[in-house]
């Protein structure tokens, strides 16, 4: 006699799933206090159907603020530089990439109770900027503040970049630029600096690839 083995979703179930996130994504970067009915309504399902899937609101967007975060995490792993302001330029690039078509739900996330739910997935960011920041006083740069506290800097003006980009729209260039700065400048390095070495490296922080 064979062990009964577990049933694999069914097609239509897993896509209906998908598609409440994916209607989920679109709506509440228009407007992040939609109601769970229009996002069924933008998936095309039934708010009975909803239930099925997730059993509350905040359960659905709670899991789309851990795929974000997955997906940021995977997007650094990919893009590293041994200097270590060149490293939170980069970081600053890439993780802008990752959430600007994605705002005003960005926004909403990282400044509400969902923000420590993805804090671990985000745990390696903050440990590189921890690293970069601890590797550029010993070259001589910040010294004035700890590795830590200059890292939590560093978020903080990505926050702002994010924050700002809602009350004044900026293009992906040019939040790609402003964040990247707004880095560096927490970092330690003065706005001249900063602009120099995002010159010397567009084609790395501002060139799509």
């Amino acid at each position: 006699m064979t062990a009964d083995r577990p049933r694999a979703p069914r097609r239509d179930a897993t896509e209906n799933r998908e598609a409440l996130l994916e209607a989920a994504r679109r709506i509440l970067n228009e407007d992040p206090e939609a109601s769970l009915d229009a996002i069924a309504a933008g998936a095309g399902l039934s708010r009975r159907a909803v239930y099925g899937h997730f059993p509350s609101r905040n359960t659905l967007v709670a899991e789309l603020a851990e795929r974000g975060a997955a997906r940021v995490a995977a997007a650094i792993e990919r893009a590293t530089a041994e200097d270590p302001a060149l490293d939170v330029a980069l970081l600053g690039r890439v993780v802008w990439d990752e959430v600007e078509h994605v705002r005003a739900m960005t926004s909403t996330i990282v400044h509400g109770p969902l923000r420590e739910r993805i804090g671990a997935a985000l745990g390696p960011i903050h440990g590189r900027l921890v690293a970069d920041a601890r590797r550029a006083g010993e070259q001589g740069g910040r010294t004035d503040l700890s590795p830590e506290t200059v890292a939590r800097l560093i978020e903080g003006a990505a926050f702002t970049v994010l924050d700002e980009s809602l009350r004044s729209p900026l293009s992906r260039r040019d939040g790609r630029r402003l964040v990247v700065l707004a880095g560096l400048g927490a970092l330690g390095l003065s706005w001249r600096e900063a602009g120099e070495l995002l010159d010397r490296n567009a084609a790395l922080l501002m060139e799509d690839r």
